[in-house]
C-alpha cells in the first residue's frame, strides 16, 4: 500500500497531476469523485463533464455525492488496486450543508484519513489548500478551513509521498520540505 497526497489551490494542476500519477499504475484504477451534483448548476455540471472526459475510459468511477461513507468505501479495495480520491475538500464541503460543527467535520475527515492510511490498496488523495487569503466571514467557512487544514497536515505527514501543486508545477514536499512537529 502506498499513500500519495496531492494538494494545491484552485486551478493549480492538482487533479491533472494526480491523474498523471495514477496513469503509471499497472493495475486497476478507481476514481472516486466526491462532488455532490446540483441539477440547477450548469457551470458545475460542465466542470464534472470535463473531469470525466479527462479520465481514461478503462478506469472505474465512483461518484460519492453526499451520502457515501468514503471511509468505509476505501477499506473495500484490495491490494493491487489504486484509488484516486478527488477531493477531500469537496467531500467535506458536502457535510457542511447541514450546519455541522467543527467536531462533526473532523470526525468525518478523520475517519477518511484513518481509512486511507489503513486500506490495502494504494491511494492518491487530492485536497484543496485553503486559508491562503482572508479569514472567512462566516463560521462555516472558518470551520471548513480549519478542519481541512488540520486534515491536510495529517495526510501530508502520513503519506509516503506528498506534493504541492502551484501554477502547473508539482513540488515534492517530502524532498524539499521540513515537517513542523
Amino acid at each position: 500500500m502506498a499513500l500519495t497526497f496531492v494538494t494545491g489551490a484552485v486551478r493549480s494542476g492538482k487533479s491533472r497531476f494526480a491523474r498523471l500519477l495514477a496513469q503509471r499504475h499497472r493495475g486497476p484504477v478507481t476514481y472516486i469523485a466526491t462532488a455532490a451534483r446540483d441539477a440547477e448548476d450548469a457551470e458545475f455540471a460542465e466542470r464534472v463533464a470535463r473531469h470525466r472526459a479527462e479520465r481514461p475510459p478503462e478506469w472505474a468511477t465512483l461518484e460519492t455525492g453526499e451520502s457515501l461513507d468514503l471511509a468505509a468505501e476505501m477499506l473495500r479495495f484490495s491490494a493491487g488496486a489504486l484509488v484516486l480520491v478527488d477531493s477531500l475538500g469537496t467531500y467535506l464541503a458536502a457535510a457542511m450543508r447541514d450546519g455541522v460543527t467543527f467536531d462533526a467535520v473532523m470526525r468525518r475527515g478523520t475517519a477518511f484519513v484513518d481509512a486511507a492510511c489503513a486500506c490495502a490498496c494504494s491511494a492518491i488523495v487530492v485536497s484543496e489548500e485553503t486559508g491562503w487569503g482572508i479569514v472567512p466571514e462566516y463560521p462555516s467557512g472558518r470551520i471548513f478551513r480549519d478542519a481541512l487544514g488540520l486534515l491536510n497536515q495529517r495526510l501530508a505527514r502520513e503519506a509516503d509521498a506528498a506534493y504541492l501543486t502551484v501554477a502547473g508545477y508539482a513540488i515534492d514536499l517530502k524532498r524539499v520540505g521540513m515537517p513542523i512537529e
